[in-house]
């Protein structure tokens, strides 16, 4: 496990902002950076950020270039430049990112594998 450093993020920091009340099931498709505070169900394809809060529960695969957990997943995650799980996030579900980009704060939780792919998206 490897201690996180992220850079702190405002609400200003993100696009849009999926509310705590908001139940959602479905395909979400976004360019811009993303928070998730409720509970969202589906696919998830980002070309950008994704936060996914404490407190939040996302059921979904995701696809995103950069995606930081504080709160709940369960589904898998293909990230194109880094996954990071910080000490209240959970996962369940495999991750596939590029080399040296999976990085696990200590009190996270992560049941499943992870598969490494170099820079041209091959695996080693």
């Amino acid at each position: 496990m490897t201690d996180i450093h992220n850079d702190v993020l405002e609400d200003e920091d993100f696009d849009t902002i999926l509310s705590g009340d908001i139940d959602f099931s479905g395909t979400l498709n976004f360019d811009k950076p993303f928070l998730i505070r409720g509970k969202v169900s589906g696919i998830i394809d980002a070309k950008g950020l994704l936060v996914i809060d404490e407190g939040a529960l996302v059921a979904a695969n995701i696809n995103a270039s950069r995606v930081i957990i504080r709160g709940t997943v369960k589904g898998d995650i293909n990230a194109t430049e880094k996954v990071e799980i910080t000490a209240t996030g959970r996962l369940t579900g495999n991750v596939t990112a590029p080399e040296g980009s999976f990085f696990m704060e200590t009190g996270c939780m992560f049941n499943g594998t992870c598969t490494m792919v170099d820079g041209g998206g091959r695996q080693p």
